[in-house]
């Protein structure tokens, strides 16, 4: 029997349903469990739930840059998207840090105003001290910063697409290229992350054709996405620690890519009443990030129970209040969104 097409549409078709798996994940991977614990390695991969949304971001904004390429909307949209949100939880979390650490619980991120206004606008203690309590948010920013460019240079000279080729050769001279880890080497965690940004650029040109894979390439795809999985896991399991963490991030590249087309092909089959689910937690998952780690789990985990209900009871409590933030900054946004079409 011949196997049915891949169709890299489905990549689009899907993008809600993959990033509320990638937002399970994430939340997943933050909940702590002890190390000799048989299920760790495989906890550990819900790290690839941060390169999934970094994936489909790259994809989305080639899609957005497309159709109407605007430098002013464009930066203006991703601003209203992600800014609102970001200073909200920002002031939320570094201001009552600043004041009163010993309430809160957490101290030590800004050592003065200055540093505060810092963290609560741009998060710069990100960039500079590899304060890593939002991280991901400065590091997408920044990834919008330089895409339309990116994006241009594609179009104009697709010999650029290999760029993501030096992108992951700049990550090895990060690490072992001394001056350049000295003076770079704390932002790992962004540097690892990029190639798999431009990588859901270049290929959401042949997501928006709506090309196909032979059916046959499926067994690639199985064969990559096992070796890449059991790899990260017993790197996890037996090594941790004992590694520069970017090359575990190498593996999470071909990973990420197999993990999206391998949930392509289960979404296909699932119900539809799971993939809404999925899809309404895709949509919530920017604030159910900026919400779950330091405002949910910390203080469940301060209870004692196990990695099953910590995780259950995160997520239950997460996205209501996702969902209040997503909606009442939808409400100021969207006429402000009106105005700029």
């Amino acid at each position: 029997m011949k196997i049915k097409e891949i169709e890299l549409a489905n990549i689009s078709r899907y993008r809600g349903e993959l990033m509320g798996a990638a937002m399970i994940f994430v939340i997943l991977f933050h909940v702590g469990l002890p190390r000799d614990d048989t299920f760790f390695g495989l906890r550990r991969m819900g790290n690839i739930g941060v390169d999934i949304f970094l994936f489909l971001s790259g994809m989305g904004l080639w899609f957005s840059w497309t159709k109407k390429p605007s430098l002013s909307h464009f930066f203006s949209r991703r601003f209203l998207r992600i800014y609102p949100a970001w200073f909200i939880i920002a002031c939320l979390y570094y201001i009552p840090d600043f004041l009163c650490p010993d309430f809160v619980g957490h101290s030590g991120h800004s050592a003065n105003i200055i540093d505060l206004i810092g963290n609560i606008t741009i998060n710069w203690n990100f960039w500079i001290n590899d304060e890593l309590t939002f991280w991901y948010i400065p590091a997408i920013m920044a990834l919008y910063l330089v895409s339309p460019f990116y994006m241009n240079l594609i179009m104009r000279h697709p010999i650029y697409h290999w760029l993501p080729v030096a992108m992951i050769m700049w990550c090895i001279l990060v690490q072992y290229v001394t001056p350049i880890h000295d003076t770079l080497g704390h932002l790992e965690i962004f540097w690892s992350r990029v190639p798999i940004y431009f990588l859901g650029i270049n290929i959401a040109a042949a997501v928006q054709r709506k090309e196909k894979m032979d059916g046959a390439s499926i067994w690639m795809i199985l064969i990559m996405f096992v070796m890449a999985l059991a790899s990260s896991i017993f790197l996890e399991q037996e090594k941790h620690g004992q590694f520069p963490i970017f090359l575990e991030r190498m593996l999470y590249i071909p990973l990420t890519i197999t993990t999206i087309l391998i949930l392509n092909r289960v979404f296909r089959r699932t119900p539809r009443f799971f993939n809404r689910m999925l899809s309404f937690v895709g949509a919530l998952s920017l604030e159910a990030y900026l919400i779950h780690d330091h405002f949910v789990l910390q203080y469940i985990e301060e209870q004692g129970w196990s990695y099953w209900p910590t995780f259950v009871m995160t997520t239950a409590i997460t996205l209501p209040l996702a969902w209040l933030l997503h909606t009442s900054l939808n409400r100021l946004i969207t006429p402000i969104e009106k105005r700029l079409k």
